[in-house]
């Protein structure tokens, strides 16, 4: 590597701004490609699979500087594939036209690319948003800012203790996390960041946690007071909004317009869900196979925006605990869904509308190009026919959606009138202006077309002046422009015109007004780019000035989708509108599991009851088959109860939901290998973070408790547990207990709140039918050896297991050896008859022998066994 002395002006330029941004891979602008140096090429060629060069080839290899380049237009993609990878990406551009700088461009860094802070299309995920967070924790209570910046949208909470910010961050689950202060680097912090999550994670000096940093920027960026953004008391909350917006402005670079919200929420305004129970639900995705299909979104989403869909996920994310809330969002469901007419104007009318919130946030970004703008201003002249179809639609909710609804028909015409109806994908490059908006864009492209109009104009002129009807102004490469006159007109010529060029019949001459139409058209091209990129600017920077009118309009049409995509799915699939109150009941009357019933195709779905209140009715213990369907009816309850609390209709024929303030399930186990915890301990664990935190209002949801250790110990655990959850002195939440341990159904003939019910099961010889039906009483009998069969177990381990298992009833256990010198049902190899019937089944052609030969066959073979 060259010494420091020998260092070219740009690579002492580039060290520079790479000494400023040690952590990032510097993308460094020159000309038409951007280049990195020394350890960043190195890192980008093995990454990207670009070739390694240097421009010192005459110099030894040790004192050669690696580089490699990526083309500038191409270059959004080659960034995208490093921030995937983890890299952040810091872009210097060149901050002067190189034509006219001076020595050495000047060049700075402009952005820094990170998970959390992407704004282009193709890098994000456009139904799902894209949140960098910040976590901020010194022994109190915690603090929690979050921003999804391709959105604009910007939340702060303050959380009581460790395990109810693990359940925010849980459910926004954010890509990026900068984190302050000595508790926020617990290990359950980093259980739940690193391991579960992955996401990027950032430590923040305990020195930029400064709650005078936030007291200052929230309020200077909002534009309102601590109190107007509801942050007075809340210091955790300052701290983490301020390192928060701090870092956006570092990494960003710019104003950040479009984030002009703060909402500060409350978790005591959202029912709570923590990891576990969002991903034993499946809420977003499945367990398994991490795919939407198969998950409750799948079903509920039918939505034709981009923003609807990320607001739909939003709401399965934090079910409302507000009646009132839950009644405006579930009355606009029911209109919609009987209003069949209605509600298909409404999506052929999303079909056109774009990413409202993305593009915007991309406009006051500076990043929107032409194409974009033209296909907002498409979205946009489909609001007037919305507000038009929700006149007289009398619900609270729509009846807001409408009055907040902005036509924004203003920046649809200046969009339209501004820009050609297909305009290029780049932006300086010119050709996107229409014909007619400025007439000096018009006037430079005729002159860049050879100024036709100009030339003729000219022509006319200097025929009148000069009174020669024959004159004529033309062009060629060496001349450029001249005026052509015959020589039977010299006389006439005045003396203001210079000779160039004498021919046989006529003379050409140049006048001042020529040279100067020869200047503009030589320089047309570039005035005309430059004239169409400064125009605009100027129409994305209107545009920008309007991005509160923008966002808010965006979230209206978002929240309208919702509406319509569940009154679209209630209506396909015949859901009933629940009724909402405050009393501790939970009356479901033919429930059905919203997503099994629409992954059969071979049969149909069996509906099943569930009552539960905190009287006599508070736990039910569930018991029966493997198979059945014990966890798919617990978990239908659950989700019929979240559907309920988001404002959607429910499958069922009747339901009565009282207000469920968390949900809790504990389904399955596994080992967790990485921090050396059993099935068991992560079974206990769940438990304990269940038994913890939920209350009088939770609902739970238990599978197999004790299951992972032996059979007394996981009994005593499992009754243990059960108690505590029946006791309304202890606990008192509304739960589903589902067993293989039948000795725990005594507990309802002592609890008067504990019902036993059981799956309906029919057995016929040695055949098992499931019935898929909840009924009341207790089984005694788990079916596990049928259901063993039915798995594909060899018969003599399901003979086997069949003579153990009564062997173990009946307390006589015979010993291994004798079972073992005397299987049953088995031919001896010591005995000679089986052997000539083995060697016969043998030579058997099975596929051409008749029926009569094989019963012949048959008889044959007794005979040699008798």
């Amino acid at each position: 590597m060259a010494t420091k002395h020998e260092e070219t002006p740009m690579k002492r330029q580039y060290n520079l701004l790479k000494e400023k941004h040690k952590d990032c891979i510097l993308f460094f602008r020159l000309g038409d490609f951007y280049e990195m140096f020394d350890e960043d090429a190195r890192i980008a060629a093995q990454e990207l699979d670009l070739t390694l060069t240097t421009r010192d080839r005459g110099k030894p290899k040790e004192e050669q500087t690696p580089m490699c380049g990526v083309p500038f237009h191409s270059a959004e993609s080659y960034i995208g594939r490093l921030v995937n990878k983890g890299y952040k990406v810091a872009l210097c551009e060149q901050m002067e036209d190189p034509a006219q700088a001076k020595g050495l461009v000047e060049r700075d860094v402009t952005r820094i690319y990170t998970p959390g802070t992407l704004l282009e299309t193709a890098m994000l995920k456009d139904r799902v948003n894209n949140y960098i967070a910040c976590l901020y924790a010194d022994g109190g209570k915690i603090g929690i800012a979050s921003c999804d910046i391709s959105t604009g949208c910007f939340f702060v909470t303050v959380c009581d203790d460790e395990a109810a910010a693990i359940a925010d961050l849980g459910r926004m689950q954010p890509v990026e996390v900068l984190r302050g202060g000595k508790a926020s680097r617990t290990e359950a912090f980093n259980d739940l960041l690193i391991k579960r999550l992955g996401c990027c994670v950032n430590e923040v000096p305990d020195e930029n946690c400064n709650l005078n940093l936030g007291q200052t920027l929230l309020p200077n960026h909002f534009k309102k007071d601590l109190a107007a953004l509801d942050l007075t008391g809340r210091p955790e909350g300052i701290i983490a909004g301020g390192v928060l917006l701090q870092a956006l402005y570092d990494l960003q670079k710019n104003d950040l317009r479009q984030i002009n919200e703060l909402y500060y929420y409350s978790n005591n305004y959202y029912m709570e869900l923590d990891l576990d129970s969002r991903r034993n639900l499946e809420l977003t995705e499945t367990l398994r196979s991490k795919e939407k299909r198969g998950s409750l979104l799948w079903v509920l989403d039918k939505t034709h925006t981009a923003m609807g869909g990320r607001m739909l996920r939003s709401w399965l994310e934090r079910p409302l605990l507000e009646t009132g809330l839950i009644d405006r969002r579930c009355r606009s469901v029911e209109l919609l869904s009987t209003d069949p007419v209605l509600r298909g104007e409404l999506i052929e009318l999303f079909r056109a509308i774009p990413d409202l919130e993305r593009i915007t946030a991309r406009t006051s970004a500076g990043l929107v190009n032409g194409r974009e703008l033209q296909t907002l201003a498409l979205g946009l002249r489909q609001l007037p026919a919305i507000i038009r179809l929700l006149d007289g639609q009398k619900t609270p909710l729509l009846e807001q959606i409408r009055d907040a609804i902005d036509p924004l028909t203003d920046c649809a015409e200046q969009i339209e009138s501004t820009l050609l109806d297909e305009p290029p994908l780049t932006i300086r490059d010119g050709g996107m202006i229409r014909p007619g908006f400025s007439q000096e864009v018009d006037r430079l492209r005729d002159i860049m077309n050879g100024g036709k109009d100009t030339i003729l104009a000219i022509e006319n002129t200097e025929r009148e002046k000069t009174g020669i009807r024959t004159l004529k102004v033309g062009y060629n490469r060496v001349f450029g422009y001249y005026i052509e006159v015959s020589k039977s007109f010299m006389d006439q010529v005045p003396a203001h015109y210079i000779r160039k060029q004498t021919l046989a019949n006529n003379e050409r001459y140049i006048t001042p007004e020529l040279k100067e139409l020869e200047e503009q058209v030589l320089t047309a091209k570039d005035r005309v780019t430059a004239l169409e990129y400064e125009l605009f600017c100027q129409l994305r920077e209107y545009i920008a000035q309007q991005t509160a009118r923008l966002q808010e309009t965006a979230r209206m049409v978002a929240t309208l989708d919702c509406l319509c995509s569940l009154a679209v799915v209630a209506a396909q699939n015949h859901y009933v509108r629940p009724t909402i109150d405050l009393s501790s009941t939970i009356s479901i009357v033919d429930g059905r599991h919203p997503v099994v019933e629409q992954m059969l195709t071979d049969s149909l779905f069996v509906p099943n009851s569930t009552y539960l209140d905190t009287n006599e009715h508070q736990v039910a213990i569930i018991t029966g088959p493997n198979m059945a369907g014990k966890s798919t009816y617990m978990r239908q309850v659950a989700l019929i109860v979240l559907m309920a609390q988001i404002g959607s209709m429910v499958p069922a024929r009747s339901a009565t939901i009282g207000i469920v303030d968390r949900v809790f399930t504990r389904i399955g186990a596994s080992d967790d290998l990485g921090s050396g915890q059993s099935t068991f301990m992560v079974e206990m664990t769940e438990v304990a973070n269940i038994l913890k935190h939920a209350t009088s209002k939770s609902l739970l949801i238990l599978d197999e408790i004790g299951r992972g250790t032996s059979t007394y110990d996981g009994m005593s655990i499992a009754r243990a547990v059960l108690e505590y959850v029946a006791s309304p002195k202890r606990l008192g939440a509304k739960a589903l207990f589902a067993t293989h341990y039948h000795e725990l159904s005594v507990i309802e003939q002592e609890l008067s709140n504990v019902k036993n019910f059981n799956i309906a099961v029919k057995k016929r010889d040695d055949k098992m039918i499931f019935l898929r039906k909840i009924v009341s009483g207790s089984t005694d009998d788990s079916y596990g050896i049928e259901v063993a069969k039915l798995a594909g177990i060899p018969e003599p381990v399901i003979k086997r297991a069949r003579q153990i298992l009564k062997e173990l009833e009946t307390q006589q256990p015979r010993p291994v050896r004798e079972v073992a010198e005397e299987p049953d049902d088995q031919v001896s190899m010591l005995d000679l008859a089986g052997q000539k019937v083995t060697q016969e089944l043998e030579k058997l052609a099975l596929d051409t022998i008749s029926p009569i030969e094989a019963m012949n066959f048959l008889y044959r073979l007794k005979n040699m066994l008798n």
